[in-house]
């Protein structure tokens, strides 16, 4: 049975992917902070008869987000698809948002940390193993300003740029390999929508492996069904 790893899993976008690629036949391997959390997901997974199993870490302790994918690696068959979704839920220390005139090293070092050190984490743990299966995919989670700068979101658009990049050069350097990368950027529309709505198009990204970059706009806030934007 393939695996699933979803970083950053929680009750929204988390669950609901999960839930999309565990009926079509996925393990799902969750990484969330909280042992609390996971027990909930796994929990609910269940009752929809999707196998999942939680594993806790930190993504911006590293070294704890590199054993939590020893332990999938130990309990699970090879992690077939990456998604790396964080979104801090509550107050975190330093992640704190400043404009651009309040933009500061302080400020914008530790959503590199969050974002992009994260994403470079969890990638090393099952990057080389797709590359010598030939088979894999990588799925990058943003919101609006890695794409359009908000001036609310002056130290957080850094990170969510820099992470946005890496991840269209790595769809790049991906070619061929038979390993597909690609980034996901959820406008503020889309963020309002029912994360239900939104998850079938990670199956439909992965599953058709076509293009570095999907962004999901307002079309599913208003319910309608649409292809995601390439």
């Amino acid at each position: 049975m393939p695996t699933i790893a979803i970083v950053g899993a929680g009750p929204g976008l988390g669950l609901s992917v999960g839930r999309v690629f565990g009926e079509q036949g996925y393990e799902v391997a969750l990484i969330a902070r909280t042992t609390s959390t996971l027990d909930e997901l796994v929990a609910r997974l269940a009752e929809d008869g999707v196998a999942a199993a939680g594993y806790p870490a930190d993504i911006m302790d590293r070294p704890s987000l590199v054993g939590a994918f020893k332990e999938i690696a130990a309990n699970h068959e090879p992690v077939e698809v990456l998604e790396y979704s964080p979104a801090p839920r509550g107050p975190q220390p330093g992640l704190v948002l400043a404009g651009p005139l309040d933009v500061s090293v302080a400020n914008v070092q530790p959503h590199i940390d969050f974002y992009v050190h994260g994403a470079i984490t969890a990638t090393g743990q099952v990057l080389p193993d797709m590359i010598e299966r030939g088979t894999g995919t990588l799925l990058y989670t943003t919101g609006p300003s890695s794409v359009a700068p908000s001036a609310a979101l002056g130290n957080v658009g850094i990170a969510c740029a820099a992470l946005r990049n890496w991840v269209l050069n790595l769809h790049d350097a991906l070619a061929g390999k038979g390993v597909y990368a690609a980034h996901v950027s959820l406008s503020v529309d889309a963020e309002q929508a029912d994360p239900d709505r939104l998850a079938p198009y990670y199956w439909q990204i992965h599953s058709r492996g076509e293009g570095s970059e999907h962004l999901l706009s307002e079309v599913l806030r208003a319910g309608r069904r649409s292809d995601p934007e390439t």
